[in-house]
């Protein structure tokens, strides 16, 4: 089963999505991603083009966004600070509450350094809570009042420039709660994914120990007849043994026989583990064989499945009933998951083989074509995955999905002894 955990594209997720997949995510600070990168390339460029704007802008003899400060000398450190901003924000992912509260003070005076300012106010809302974004937001509003007064806005009043950056700080609080939303979103959904791989993977462990149970259960009654006959006979030699020759050749043709079939039995439940409930279970009733098909068929055509059926084993008389029983439950399912997720399509049934050459069972129907009319029958869905344990500890093989016309397609091939 594919695991979820590592995405396909991991260089198109921010470094904290990329990484949280990881087993030490908790404890390791994310690597920086190909997107990372990039995100962080153009948020530096952008920077540096505002501050040379900016300090352009103040140095011109008619100042369209503030006015400058009163002497050059200031202007120029101004857009010093504004490069230094611009280098910090190299640093933003690894320290952005720091970061910002360092810088705070340049947002009561400085032009050339606000986009910078802005990008480190943005990742504090992405990486950092609710409480601590909300509090770097107030700070903020306050530095804005004092910055709308050193440094105003030669063509608007000053409510009217304190009101602009009220709304860009609460656009960018906005943007920055979203992208952090989506984030949790992401990283809740990918963990409920896992949690749901694991839970399935369980219910498949212990479907395949349930089913392994089951089978060893079957072969209780079977395995108990042989070695009685074993026991019968082997005890009727040891207290005739002057028995006739012919008696003695019968009584031994019949413990090899039974041995013999034994043998074939136990090799599908060595492995098996068995249920340990320390009770006297019931017996359970006689198990199916191959010859109970023609009424298993029945039963589904009285149900209203169009069944088609061919049976062309060699000898039907000579099979082996763990053969006939495992024929006989791979027909079962086939024909229950007709009915549940194909309603109304006709069944096809092809049952042939022979000694030697082994037993092949392949149940087919047509593709659904939309949602069932009357809706999907519960089911755990881990029916197959039983079959497929059982053919496994048969020695035999099993495919099943869709063929190359289309159809679901149900084959199974058992080995049948010469």
């Amino acid at each position: 089963m594919t695991s979820l955990a590592v995405p396909e594209h991991p260089w198109l997720l921010p470094g904290a999505l990329a990484g949280a997949a990881s087993p030490d995510a908790a404890t390791r600070r994310p690597r920086r991603t190909t997107r990372d990168w990039a995100v962080d390339t153009l948020a530096f460029l952008i920077s540096l083009l505002w501050v040379l704007f900016a300090t352009a802008d103040a140095l011109s003899p008619d100042p369209a966004m503030a006015i400058p400060l009163p002497h050059d000398w200031m202007t120029g450190v101004d857009a010093l600070l504004g490069l230094v901003c611009c280098g910090l924000l190299w640093l933003r992912r690894r320290w952005p509450l720091g970061l910002a509260v360092a810088t705070l003070p340049l947002n009561l005076f400085s032009m050339a350094a606000a986009i910078p300012l802005l990008i480190l106010y943005f990742t504090v809302v992405v990486h950092r809570r609710t409480a601590v974004a909300v509090a770097v937001t107030g700070t903020g509003l306050l530095t804005n009042l004092v910055f709308s007064w050193t440094r105003p806005d030669p063509a608007m009043p000053y409510w009217a420039t304190v009101a602009w950056g009220v709304v860009i700080t609460v656009a960018v609080l906005a943007w920055g709660m979203f992208v952090r939303a989506r984030r949790q979103l992401i990283v809740s959904l990918r963990e409920r994914a896992e949690r749901a791989e694991a839970e399935q993977q369980l219910r498949v462990a212990q479907a395949r120990h349930l089913e392994r149970t089951r089978i060893a259960r079957e072969m209780h009654d079977v395995l108990a007849h042989r070695i009685s006959l074993l026991s019968l006979h082997a005890g009727a030699l040891e207290f005739r043994p002057d028995a006739p020759a012919d008696e003695v050749a019968r009584a031994a043709g019949v413990i090899r026989g039974s041995a013999h079939a034994a043998l074939q039995d136990l090799r599908e439940v060595i492995g098996v583990l068995r249920a340990e409930d320390g009770g006297d279970d019931a017996p359970e009733p006689p198990q199916p064989t191959l010859a109970d098909l023609p009424a298993l068929i029945a039963e589904s055509r009285s149900a209203g499945v169009r069944v088609n059926v061919s049976d062309s084993v060699a000898e039907p008389g000579e099979v082996p009933a763990a053969l006939g029983r495992a024929a006989y439950r791979i027909v079962q399912e086939g024909l229950t998951n007709a009915r549940k997720h194909a309603a109304g399509a006709a069944v096809t049934v092809d049952v042939a083989g022979g000694p030697g050459a082994g037993l092949t069972v392949a149940i087919g129907n047509r593709w659904p074509v939309g949602a069932p009319t009357g809706g999907t029958l519960p089911g755990a869905g881990t029916g197959l995955v039983g079959i497929s344990e059982r053919v496994t500890l048969a020695g035999g093989r099993l495919a099943y999905g869709r063929d190359d016309a289309g159809d679901f397609r149900l084959a199974a091939w058992l080995p049948w002894p010469a």
